[in-house]
């Protein structure tokens, strides 16, 4: 197993968890509906992909190599750009935030292809 992407994975499950308790209970009377639904989509994406980085951890420890590796970190950076945008946007309101957003999305569909190229390459 990759220590690495263990390690993050776990971190990042950890702050989703923590992050979707926030905005349940703390952000509800705060936000209007549409911010607390956006900043239910980063978490929502965030477990998504933390859990993808867990597969890598896993996958990363029976195929070495670039590919595997790359798409952790495409996942990991989706996370920052994708979630880290949105919980941004939802918390101060700076629309121009949004406009980050998709360069975190297209860093998940990378991190996806990877692992595509992955399944085809190293089986």
């Amino acid at each position: 197993m990759n220590r690495t992407f263990l390690l993050i994975g776990a971190f990042s499950g950890f702050i989703a968890v923590a992050l979707g308790a926030f905005g349940a209970h703390g952000l509800r009377a705060r936000l209007s509906p549409e911010m607390l639904a956006v900043f239910e989509t980063g978490v929502r994406y965030q477990m998504y992909h933390t859990l993808a980085i867990l597969f890598v951890a896993v996958a990363a420890a029976r195929f070495d190599g670039w590919i595997v590796n790359g798409a952790g970190w495409a996942f990991t950076l989706g996370i920052l750009i994708f979630s880290g945008s949105l919980y941004a946007l939802a918390l101060t309101g700076v629309t121009m935030l949004g406009a980050i957003t998709p360069i975190g999305g297209l860093a998940f569909i990378v991190g996806w292809g990877l692992l595509v190229v992955a399944a085809v390459t190293l089986f």
